[in-house]
């Protein structure tokens, strides 16, 4: 899918306005219905006990992130530094991890998925606005609070909690148009990817070492600790560890242009790692499968 998208920028099939308004399509409504429907499942104490591991396990991993990339993420251009240690602490947790969640492991797995979501949210919204701008009073709380994936999540666990089933009418659109969860990010990554310039991050060994960290370290320590701690439900291992290994967020370039950093950097950072990933992610995403099967 990924090859079409690039295809049909090479061919001009597809326009910058086509993918533009495409990723608007995905980021405010179907990417929200997806979540919503996942949640349309009766109320179970242990599941919501296991959406609560989800949220914890989003958490710690974010707190890792946030350790390397102060500890060992290091450049003398503070622009440069910035856009580097973004993109360690920040995977794509909605344009890859979704599609493959729901892929992978159905509903369940976008499920829990959304929990990442949720915490990223928060963090990106949080620690990523003021890394970003070195400003701490630029915290956007409206951002933070009216985000289409957060509200999507609030929805669904009002739903899941009290038990509300929505009527097919509603719940089989949704369902359908959530559906495009896969094929239009996909699309839209193979879109950009082929106007990547890869020849200076192949030459830049800090972006080497970044993209190693993002891709392999810091997702298997993340799966030996949740090992290590007894948690082995397959769907919710594989779920966190998807959106672990994921490449660096879009947002990394979103929020580069709009704070003045390096805007070439973080957009031969993000495409080099998704590149890297279609190759790193089904090694360790089937890692953590064996290992809980």
């Amino acid at each position: 899918m990924i090859s079409i998208g690039f295809l049909c920028n090479k061919t001009r099939l597809l326009k910058k306005e086509a993918i533009d308004g495409m990723t608007d399509l995905v980021l405010y409504v179907v990417a929200p219905c997806l979540i919503i429907i996942s949640f349309q499942r009766s109320f179970n104490p242990q599941l919501l006990g296991s959406l609560g591991v989800a949220v914890l396990i989003a958490v710690v991993y974010h707190l890792i992130n946030i350790g390397f990339a102060h500890l060992l993420v290091h450049d003398s251009v503070e622009k440069r530094r910035r856009v580097l240690r973004f993109a360690l602490v920040f995977s794509n947790a909605g344009f890859m991890s979704i599609p493959l969640q729901r892929a992978l492991l159905g509903e369940k797995g976008v499920f829990y998925g959304a929990a990442v979501i949720a915490v990223f949210t928060v963090v990106v919204w949080s620690y990523g606005l003021v890394l970003m701008s070195g400003d701490s009073e630029s915290i956007n709380i409206r951002q933070l609070v009216f985000n289409p994936g957060v509200i999507g999540v609030i929805i669904g666990l009002l739903f899941f909690v009290t038990s509300v089933t929505l009527p097919a009418v509603v719940a089989e659109p949704m369902r359908t148009i959530g559906e495009l969860n896969t094929p239009i990010p996909m699309l839209i990554i193979g879109y950009y990817l082929a106007d990547a310039r890869f020849g200076d991050m192949l030459k830049d060994l800090r972006v080497h070492f970044v993209v190693f960290l993002r891709l392999i370290v810091v997702p298997l320590i993340l799966l030996a600790l949740i090992l290590m701690f007894g948690v082995n439900e397959e769907t919710l291992v594989v779920a966190c560890v998807i959106a672990a290994s994921a490449p660096a967020a879009a947002m990394t370039t979103m929020f580069s242009a709009k704070f003045g950093q390096d805007t070439l950097l973080s957009v031969g950072i993000v495409s080099y790692s998704t590149v890297v990933s279609i190759f790193t992610m089904p090694l360790v995403v089937g890692l953590a499968r064996h290992l809980t099967q």
